[in-house]
């Protein structure tokens, strides 16, 4: 017996067998002493059947279809309504962790009563090579997710405590566009309740790649952009995070070949904080819209984006 809390996993996934399969098979095979299930949630596909084992197995893995709005908010909110331990892990169908994840993270989240959630480092698998992705702190802060989206605190690395995502913290939002930034999102609604516990390991392999299911979709990057900018005033109010997001938003349209589009965010940006790179990289790509992949192509082979 052990008075360690229950995890429940929740992975949604899409068509992705292989990598589906790997993502269950290395939380199944986490060192966590604790009591440990998992959900997988099919979105806008037909469930396999066949990834599911009995009820009394020692780690059962369930598997069910999206109850809620179609896409990623609702499949993980559909698997988190069905979860029953008393930690809620996320984890993307293309991402696997390595075995000390969980129990790292729950030592590390046992130690402050009051925090909600724990993140972790990650290592950023692409094009063969892998490039660890460190936060530097133990604690991460509302201002440190405004001006910094900190990629390193990945969707996969994420464990909740189910009242929070049940209560005062509240579900994924489901009215984000695309369900694109809705990590970033309940990193920083988290992070208004209190500073977030980090384990900066680089514990969760995160693969990117043409598999992803939000690959270079630069409609919903936009849409996503704006509403987070909507949503989080303290974004817009300060400038060097206006102007990051602003050029994000810039390059996405250079990318899609809106040029005026382009040039109208990439003055936004600019005004907001001269020195903000990302606007004179969105004016080079918006005049050859082709060179977008390339920079995006050099910057994922060292871990990191726009």
């Amino acid at each position: 017996m052990t008075d360690l809390p229950s995890v429940t996993v929740t992975i949604p996934t899409h068509d992705r067998p292989e990598q589906v399969r790997l993502a269950i098979e290395r939380a199944l095979a986490q060192d966590y002493a604790g009591p440990l299930d998992v959900i997988v949630v099919y979105d806008n596909a037909e469930p396999d059947r066949a990834l599911q084992t009995e009820a009394d197995a020692p780690r059962p893995v369930r598997v069910m279809s999206n109850e809620r709005t179609p896409g990623l908010a609702g499949a993980r909110n559909t698997a988190t309504l069905h979860a029953t331990g008393d930690l809620v892990a996320f984890c993307d169908d293309d991402d696997y962790w390595a075995p000390s994840k969980l129990r790292r993270q729950v030592e590390e989240l046992s130690a402050e009563p009051r925090a909600e959630l724990v993140t972790c480092s990650i290592l950023v698998e692409y094009d063969g090579r892998s490039t660890p992705r460190l936060a530097g702190v133990d604690r991460v802060t509302h201002p440190m997710l405004v001006r910094s989206r900190m990629a390193m605190l990945h969707s996969s690395t994420f464990v909740f405590r189910r009242a929070a995502l049940l209560g005062g913290l509240g579900l994924i939002d489901e009215d984000i566009p695309g369900s694109q930034n809705e990590d970033w999102d309940i990193l920083l609604r988290a992070a208004e309740r209190g500073p977030i516990v980090h384990v900066d390991e680089p514990l969760v392999h995160v693969v990117w790649g043409a598999t992803s299911f939000f690959s270079r979709r630069w409609d919903t990057k936009i849409d996503s952009s704006e509403w987070m900018l909507r949503r989080h005033p303290a974004i817009a109010q300060d400038s060097k995070a206006a102007s990051r997001l602003m050029g994000q938003i810039a390059f996405a349209h250079a990318c899609s070949g809106h040029r005026k589009d382009a040039a109208s965010w990439v003055v936004r940006t600019l005004r907001h904080n001269p020195l903000e790179l990302r606007g004179p990289l969105a004016a080079a790509v918006a005049v050859w819209p082709r060179a977008g992949g390339t920079v995006l192509n050099v910057l994922h082979r060292l871990g990191r984006g726009v």
